[in-house]
């Protein structure tokens, strides 16, 4: 029997492709192992997001080569496809599978020679139709259920297009016999992900709001979470039917990148940062303690100073629960890589440390807002691995350790009361 171990990076997307090629090579008989060294295949599927995952990905390659020299290394996943022709010089790399073609990996394992280097990567840009890549089953409590792929705008900064092609929707059909099937296992909670969701059924001349219409009316899913959203995504009818929705979680997360109009502009972002800020103070004032969290990028192509603090000065204004963050990365074959008045990288990891010290303070004062309430909260499969307690997840995305072992609770929903916060562990007591 073959073995193989499996690392996915990056995305919730990836997580649900990761789960799919687990899925597809065992129903051929492969065994998962976690050891690389016991290990026939090592698959790495990988995140181009940034240059540090980039490198990331040719040190686990490299390492896991190094660890055990029979084994066949698999690269599929972003950096497989935008950077296929760079990757075939290096000898540690098996086997180079695009982002389409790692659906089908224990088909194509089953016919390629394993001894040669083989690389499989089809012209992404020409795939029009959603590739259905059905999940059977999951070990998870929360199911990441992807709806759509690819992304249509051309962000002067971003490289995902061009390695996941134009927007691509998975028809309504697929989605709801994908969530009965969650149901089967006893999946109580989906997370809607996609690399650009909010364009989710623009082939069909539908929106995103139809689809959760249809997922509420067809089933009987206990909660759902949505991926990211643009700010101009996010209309009235949309924030009016969530309001009012019994199963959606009050979690949004919104595709920012920044809160100053000169840097939105330059990055080929289609709203201003007023209207970002309108639509977190409507989200906050429609729901009890939603939680908001957003993406910005530090150190955009000509982001001068001012900009910056302009930025700065809105964050911390802002009604956000958390904010991720990272320094510009030059991607080649973007707009930003030529860019004049490139950032100096000093300059970014300065910026980027700030807005962690606002995201930081931000989280802190949102857990304090939460102390004394009572949530509902969705019991992990697995308890804390230290203490053995249970641990779970409210609707607004904070992740609590209960005051019980009691395994009975496992996968089940209970109330409970938000009572501490030390060590960066939520504590919480069942009602």
């Amino acid at each position: 029997m073959k073995k193989f171990t499996i690392h996915t990076m990056g995305c919730k997307s990836n997580q649900f492709e990761g789960a799919v090629i687990k899925q597809s090579l065992e129903s051929r008989g492969y065994e998962e192992v976690n050891n690389i060294g016991d290990a026939d295949f090592y698959i790495l599927n990988s995140c181009s997001v940034t240059h540090n995952s980039d490198k990331e990905a040719l040190y686990l390659l490299r390492n896991a080569k190094n660890k055990n020299p029979k084994i066949i290394n698999i690269l599929t996943g972003c950096v497989a496809q935008v950077e296929k022709e760079k990757l075939l010089k290096y000898d540690f790399i098996d086997f180079i599978i695009g982002n389409d073609e790692k659906l089908r990996l224990g088909e194509i394992l089953s016919q390629h020679n394993q001894t040669s280097k083989t690389c499989l990567v089809s012209d992404i840009m020409q795939q029009k139709d959603y590739t259905y890549t059905p999940l059977k089953d999951t070990a998870k409590t929360r199911a990441s259920l992807k709806i759509q792929d690819g992304c249509d705008n051309r962000c002067s900064y971003c490289i995902i297009p061009f390695a996941r092609g134009n927007s691509r929707s998975a028809d309504e059909d697929f989605i709801i016999k994908q969530i009965k099937n969650f149901e089967k296992h006893g999946l109580k909670e989906i997370v809607f992900t996609g690399i650009h969701i909010g364009l989710w059924g623009k082939e069909f001349g539908k929106n995103f709001l139809d689809l959760l219409k249809t997922v509420e009316k067809e089933t009987d899913v206990t909660r759902y979470r949505l991926g990211s959203l643009y700010p101009n995504e996010i209309d009235e009818a949309l924030l009016e039917f969530l309001s009012k929705s019994e199963k959606f979680c009050p979690h949004f997360h919104l595709s920012l990148q920044s809160l100053c109009d000169n840097t939105l502009k330059s990055m080929n972002r289609h709203y201003t940062a007023t209207e970002s800020l309108d639509i977190i103070e409507k989200i906050n004032d429609k729901f009890e303690l939603p939680f908001i969290g957003c993406d910005i990028i530090t150190g955009y192509a000509g982001e001068t100073d001012s900009d910056f603090n302009t930025t700065r000065l809105n964050l911390e204004k802002s009604g956000l629960s958390q904010i991720h963050t990272f320094p510009y990365s030059i991607r080649q074959g973007t707009a930003g890589a030529n860019a004049p008045n490139q950032v100096e990288d000093t300059v970014k990891t300065t910026r980027t440390d700030i807005i962690k010290t606002i995201s930081k303070e931000k989280y802190k004062n949102f857990i304090n807002k939460n102390l004394g309430t009572t949530r509902e909260i969705l019991i992990e499969k697995h308890p804390d691995k230290i203490t053995g307690k249970l641990k779970g997840v409210t609707r607004n995305y904070l992740t609590v350790r209960l005051n019980s072992t009691d395994s009975t609770l496992l996968n089940t929903i209970k109330s409970a009361k938000i009572t501490g916060y030390n060590n960066e562990i939520i504590e919480a007591e069942i009602i």
